[in-house]
């Protein structure tokens, strides 16, 4: 099977330091990829780069490949519009427009032109089941998004990319701010969704990883320590570095 992304020496530097070294990882379509790592680890710059949010920080310049379904992610001709509709991104802080639940949905839809009324309550349904919410706000759609709590906001979230059906989602520390309950829930939500997509979960609660994945990445000051099955790398890594941090001796 084909990997939908692949990095080859995929580097990356901000203002001449080195983020990332030489890495080389791949994301195969229908699973989930967590990426574990300390803090400064280059864990987020390598989400930011998958959908070029990275081309908002100054001074960043990338080197060796990036691709999404065999086409280079920074190359010259990609639609960045079109890249981002593909390559759906759900942040640490969840943060609802300020609108209705149903408006936060149909949001991405309508912008693609989009206006058929039943088609629009088809894509809140789907999507809010998708998320693991439409139970919970089916009889209020009208209600303000801000006004939920931060793990419905979150799982809001997730629905209003989900709304754009992308390929790839990516996630970084989704549940940081979640209690245990809104944190199952969002794990519940992304088994739900491989069937249809890729998922990339960023992530520093190693448990979740262990959990949720299907392979794991340890990145360690900007370089791939170690990858592999996730059931084997959290029972007999291959780096004595990757023991350390999955046991909690740092990190």
């Amino acid at each position: 099977m084909t990997p939908l992304i692949e990095a080859k020496g995929f580097g990356v530097s901000i203002g001449g330091a080195a983020v990332l070294r030489g890495l080389d990882l791949h994301v195969m379509p229908h699973e989930i990829l967590s990426i574990i790592g300390p803090a400064g680890s280059g864990k987020t710059t390598f989400l930011r780069c998958i959908n070029r949010l990275s081309d908002l920080v100054p001074d960043l310049a990338v080197s060796g490949v990036l691709t999404l379904e065999g086409r280079g992610v920074f190359a010259p001709e990609t639609d960045l519009a079109d890249l981002r509709r593909r390559v759906g991104m759900v942040f640490a802080v969840p943060i609802p427009l300020p609108r209705s639940i149903y408006e936060n949905v149909v949001f991405g839809p309508r912008l693609l032109g989009i206006r058929d009324r039943s088609r629009l309550d088809a894509i809140v349904e789907k999507t809010l089941r998708a998320a693991v919410l439409w139970d919970e706000v089916k009889d209020r759609l009208g209600t303000s998004g801000t006004k939920l709590s931060g793990g419905q906001q979150q799982r809001l979230c997730l629905a209003r990319v989900l709304a754009l059906e992308p390929k790839v989602l990516l996630l970084d520390e989704p549940c940081s701010g979640l209690d245990p309950i809104s944190t199952a829930k969002i794990e519940e939500a992304l088994q739900e969704l491989k069937p249809q997509l890729s998922v990339v979960l960023v992530t520093n609660n190693v448990k979740q990883a262990a959990r949720s994945s299907d392979r794991t990445a340890f990145l360690l000051m900007g370089e791939l320590v170690e990858h592999g099955r996730t059931a084997e790398m959290f029972t007999s890594p291959t780096d004595t570095r990757t023991n350390d941090y999955i046991s909690g001796k740092f990190g």
